[in-house]
């Protein structure tokens, strides 16, 4: 059995190492091609500029997915301060610079801890949430801004793992329904410097982490 993948008789249970530039649509149907199998899901989307852990269930398996959706994730990343993008972070330009000289190691991990907790956070434009039907970003895309509520969200643990101004290395631990992407932007705007995520991965989903995931092309090689 290769690590990473559990065959049964209701299906496949993957846990993936998604990498860069794939949407997490475009891994799932790699999956399904390979494994030649017509139905399978995955634990929660990844954007496709993201890496790391997505769970991968075919078959029968795929009603697991629906407890491991509720799972606390961890995810590891880069801010750069100073810097502002329409989405958040580097799928669009940036729009707007602002100075981070003033910034010292204390202002930084000391704002961190205020993320720290049950917080408020709107969803961003650049999502796939639906308003009438279509996804936030096409409207994004467009220009157009849609109004959105904030939701409650828990941040069990946000913690500062280097700063190397412009940019800030991160590690966060959160409950589902959490956008890294606006905690960057809320993060860098309560700073007053605006902030956008570079870099994103995912390291682990409730208790399985991302050192048992397999690769791409680890499936590709898979044999029974």
């Amino acid at each position: 059995m290769t690590r990473g993948i559990r065959k049964s008789e209701n299906g496949y249970f993957i846990l993936l190492d998604k990498p860069k530039e794939y949407s997490s649509a475009q891994a799932v149907n790699l999956i399904k091609r390979k494994l030649k199998v017509k139905k399978a899901g995955h634990s929660g989307t990844l954007d496709p500029k993201a890496t790391g852990l997505m769970i991968v269930c075919t078959g029968k398996l795929t009603k697991e997915l629906n407890s491991l959706l509720g799972s606390d994730k961890e995810y590891e990343g880069i801010f750069v301060l100073g810097e502002i993008t329409p989405s958040f972070d580097s799928e669009t330009p940036v729009t707007e610079k602002k100075p981070v000289d003033g910034l010292t190691t204390e202002m930084i991990c000391e704002k961190a801890k205020e993320f720290t907790g049950e917080i408020e956070q709107v969803p961003p434009m650049y999502s796939a949430i639906k308003h009438k039907g279509k996804p936030l970003y096409k409207y994004a895309v467009k220009g157009r801004e849609i109004e959105r509520s904030p939701r409650k969200i828990l941040i069990k643990e946000f913690v500062i793992t280097d700063i190397s101004l412009p940019e800030v290395s991160f590690r966060v631990f959160c409950s589902k329904g959490t956008y890294i992407r606006t905690l960057a932007n809320d993060f860098g705007y309560s700073l007053g410097t605006g902030a956008y995520l570079k870099e994103l991965r995912r390291t682990k989903i409730g208790n399985y982490r991302v050192e048992d995931a397999v690769k791409l092309e680890d499936i590709y090689a898979y044999e029974d």
